[in-house]
């Protein structure tokens, strides 16, 4: 939509919806206004009946006054002429025009009335029992189910001797007189209990009145139109209801009522002039709009498509749009600034894209658009990938600021290179890059370099020497894209960083080896679901017995394309991708269900199971081992723990407590691989271990090699010493079973006792198995060998 259409939309908007709220709201106050006076009128009409009706009661007691102090009356009362009684009611009824008259005696029963029997009880006994009390009494009655203004008075001769009372009926001459005196018209109607009218009687025709009344009973009784006027459900009539009477039986109204339509007469009239103007004010107002859009749209317009040709790139020295003191000559100069401004910012940002903000050398991306460079080029160059040595230990000692400065002076260093022919970068928090425009980098280069980064830098008045690894790639030797040389740089670091070389050129099959790592640490997470993971088992001799009573529980995997993955391989990966909690979970579960089977079979064997050292961390193992060892109904000895010295020394508190909690559970611990890691006895003390397994290491060759043999024995004597049981893995000969036997080595395990095999082949195996003799354990054996030369 054009801005000239847009302008003038707004503007007859604004005035189309202020003229219509004004208008609405001036006849919504008209509305109410009218209402208003409509109610002040329904309620003087009410008052007005109230008093028509009072100067009518009192004009009622006087009548009844002069007929309770006739004194031909009075003897009537007194002898109780009936026929005398009822003539003189009838004579003094005609001539007050009474509807209703009657006498009673002082209990109130009727002794002579023209709508009562004889002796009948009093049929207004609340209006009885109020003229006793007060002397006389005026109010609206029901009688036969319509409404009367009676009045009640006593007849004395001189004492009390009778109550005499008289009506009107409350019919048609009183509602027309209502209405010629309010102009209102006004229904007076009686309802029974059941909400039934018993009478009714109008200024509206019969047929309206009924309509009007038919089911507003309860409205009524309710007291809806009684405290304040209000529309009838119809909204055809604003009505205000009086109540003239109420007992059990009866309720009796006066609805006053006028009609909307002559409530609202003038204001209609009022109405339609009032559109007529908001007519003429919108006609004008859009002949306004028309004229004030094409005047301002126009430079607007020139301005939009200046500013879309700046958006584009193009730049102007000047827009030609009026003076600049006008709007549209300040926003022309705004324009012009904000087109400088857009090209400042631009270089701004392109500038921060490709440089790192703390030591504002270029990024990742500008190396990669450097590389891609000289490819095209086909220049050949070299790429160093240098990272800190223990760059978060000078973070953690030194605080991050500190450890800023140390980048930032690292950064410093490589930009001033005695070398116009390098270039350097910063791809992450440590490490840094250099581009040299060299083929390949010689020894003599890399020690300038390394000395110069080498350099003592001083933080918080303590030097410290900064270590760099640095990991180098060749274009185009080892590859021909940004992608695979950097890719190839960072493999390069990380072998230089875990052989702690200060520099490694990349090797050919290292970019392999670490793809076939994500391969398997990506496959690994879908191992377990998809069965790729099972668990062998390999027995453990008892020397003393020569029976199998144990096994250790070694997992496998068999990778659907990559074939069989070594547990040394794919354990370790998995501890540094965080899933080996995933695969010991699953290992526990498997081994336990596996122990379940063989026992349902008869064949009780217990098997040690290999931990890592974030399973020994883990504080809610012994929780999931209690729930696995419930769930199967195994007993605690069918299950025992090995887990490795390195393990146990990561944090020696933490895995006490876990070893602890699996010690007190009834399972047994053994320390795995003894003797290739850095615990000590105090160590090894502290820990509820039951048994130390002696490293295959030192067992291959303990018949041949003495210092195995020196090294086996000690460890079985100390172990003895300590109350541990002793393993012996690695078992390949008969000899080495005889020897570590005759030493006193209390289990051995090894392929010369049996290799690995799947859990379905053990059944068989035991069965066919016959218990090995081994000699019995001499103190003399080592002295014998230690004689030999």
């Amino acid at each position: 939509m054009r801005f000239r259409t847009r302008l003038m939309l707004v503007l007859l908007t604004v005035v189309i919806v202020s003229q219509l709220a004004t208008g609405v709201a001036f006849l919504r106050a008209t509305q109410n206004d009218v209402i208003a006076k409509g109610s002040q009128r329904l309620e003087v009409g009410a008052k007005v009946l109230e008093q028509l009706l009072d100067a009518r009661g009192e004009q009622l007691a006087n009548n009844v006054a002069i007929l309770a102090d006739d004194f031909g009356f009075k003897s009537a009362v007194s002898t109780q002429d009936t026929e005398t009684l009822y003539s003189v009611l009838a004579n003094h009824g005609d001539r007050a025009k009474a509807d209703i008259v009657l006498l009673s005696g002082l209990d109130g029963h009727i002794l002579a009335s023209s709508h009562h029997a004889q002796n009948s009880p009093m049929p207004f006994p609340q209006l009885f029992e109020r003229a006793r009390q007060e002397g006389k009494a005026v109010s609206v009655v029901i009688a036969e189910g319509q409404p009367y203004e009676f009045a009640l008075l006593p007849v004395r001769a001189p004492n009390l001797i009778g109550w005499v009372g008289m009506g009107f009926l409350i019919n048609e001459a009183v509602t027309e007189e209502i209405n010629a005196l309010t102009g209102l018209d006004i229904s007076v109607v009686n309802f029974l209990d059941n909400n039934e009218i018993s009478y009714l009687e109008s200024t509206h025709d019969k047929q309206l009145a009924q309509r009007l009344m038919s089911g507003r009973g309860g409205e009524l009784i309710n007291g809806e139109y009684s405290l304040h006027s209000q529309m009838t459900p119809d909204a055809e009539y604003l009505s205000y209801a009086s109540q003239l009477n109420s007992d059990d039986a009866n309720h009796t109204y006066a609805l006053l009522q006028i009609s909307r339509n002559e409530l609202l007469g003038a204001y209609r009239s009022l109405q339609w002039q009032l559109l007529g103007i908001i007519a003429l004010i919108l006609l004008f107002t859009v002949l306004i709009a028309m004229w004030s859009a094409r005047s301002m749209s126009k430079p607007l317009m020139e301005l939009a498509k200046a500013a879309q040709r700046i958006g584009r790139g193009e730049r102007f020295t000047e827009l030609p749009t009026g003076t600049e003191r006008s709007e549209t000559g300040l926003l022309a100069s705004t324009l012009l600034a904000m087109q400088e401004g857009i090209a400042q910012r631009e270089a701004t940002l392109h500038h921060q894209s490709r440089h790192d903000l703390l030591t504002d050398l270029p990024n990742r991306i500008s190396a990669q658009e450097d590389i891609s460079l000289l490819i095209q080029r086909g220049e050949p160059f070299t790429l160093l990938r240098l990272a800190i040595n223990n760059f978060r230990d000078i973070n953690d000692t030194f605080g991050y600021a500190l450890g800023d400065h140390v980048l930032v002076t690292l950064a410093k260093r490589l930009q001033h290179l005695d070398d116009s022919e390098s270039t350097a970068y910063r791809l992450d928090s440590d490490e840094l890059f250099l581009l040299v425009k060299q083929s390949r980098s010689d020894f003599a280069w890399r020690t300038r370099l390394f000395t110069t980064l080498h350099h003592p830098i001083d933080l918080d008045k303590s030097p410290i020497t900064p270590s760099l690894s640095a990991g180098e790639t060749n274009y185009p030797d080892h590859g021909d894209s940004p992608q695979l040389l950097l890719r190839r740089s960072d493999i390069a670091l990380d072998m230089a960083r875990r052989h702690r070389h200060t520099h490694q050129r990349y090797l050919e099959g290292q970019d392999e080896h670490h793809l076939r790592q994500l391969t398997l640490i990506r496959d690994l997470q879908d191992a377990v679901g998809n069965g790729e993971l099972w668990m062998a088992y390999q027995p453990k001799v008892d020397t003393r017995s020569g029976h199998v009573n144990q096994c250790e529980a070694l997992m496998r995997w068999r990778h659907p394309s990559l074939g069989f993955v070594p547990p040394d391989e794919f354990i370790g990966l998995a501890e540094r991708s965080g899933s080996i909690s995933m695969l010991s979970h699953w290992m526990l579960a498997n081994v336990c269900a596996q122990l379940h089977a063989w026992q349902q079979l008869g064949y009780h064997v217990s098997v040690a199971v290999n931990l890592s050292a974030s399973d020994v961390m883990d504080r809610q193992l012994a929780a999931y081992l209690a729930s696995l060892l419930q769930r199967y109904r195994l007993a605690p000895a069918r299950l025992s723990i090995e887990v490795t010295e390195s393990a146990v020394m990561q944090d020696v508190d933490a895995a006490m407590a876990t070893l602890t909690e699996l010690n007190q559970l009834g399972l047994r611990i053994a320390i795995d691989d003894y003797g290739t890691g850095y615990s000590s006895l105090a160590q090894i003390k502290r820990l509820p271990v039951d048994e130390l397994k002696i490293d295959k290491s030192f067992v291959l060759a303990i018949d041949s090699q003495k210092d195995d043999l020196t090294i086996v024995s000690s460890t079985i004597e100390m172990g003895h010493s300590l109350g541990l049981r002793l393993v012996a893995e690695g078992v390949e000969n008969r000899a080495s079973a005889e020897l570590l036997s005759k030493l006193g080595c209390d289990y051995l395990q090894g392929y010369w006792i049996a290799k690995p095999m799947p859990a379905d082949e053990l059944p068989a195996w035991l069965d066919s198995y016959k218990s090995l003799s081994l000699p019995h354990p001499m103190s003399s054996i080592l002295k014998t060998l230690q004689g030999k030369p």
